[in-house]
């Protein structure tokens, strides 16, 4: 569950989620809406949500979206909510069903 992650893992979360909005190299009006309310639901800090509306416009760096970096506890809730992002606009894009696809298999 989301408040069961400490910052860290909340801000890991939120680096996964951008990464797959930018998976079809456009993020959309309803992917930004969609990590609008993430930051609403984790309960995030001005700072933080500040780093998170940069990756809207920049994606994050790859070397910190590794997915085998992801706790245990937690693998399942992040690929729901990377689920929830690629579906959020209503089109599946071939990239982010790879993309999906490769983090199902890294998290197993």
């Amino acid at each position: 569950m989301l408040q069961d992650l400490n910052r860290e893992e909340r801000l890991q979360l939120m680096r996964f989620i951008c990464s797959f909005a930018w998976a079809d190299l456009e993020v959309r009006p309803k992917e930004r809406a969609f990590i609008k309310s993430m930051i609403k639901k984790l309960d995030l800090k001005p700072d933080e949500a500040k780093e998170i509306q940069k990756w809207l416009e920049v994606p994050p760096p790859a070397e910190l979206v590794d997915p085998t970096r992801i706790p245990r506890a937690h693998r399942e809730l992040f690929l729901k909510t990377a689920r929830q992002i690629i579906a959020s606009d209503g089109e599946i894009a071939p990239d982010e069903q790879e993309n999906l696809a490769l983090l199902e298999a890294l998290t197993r």
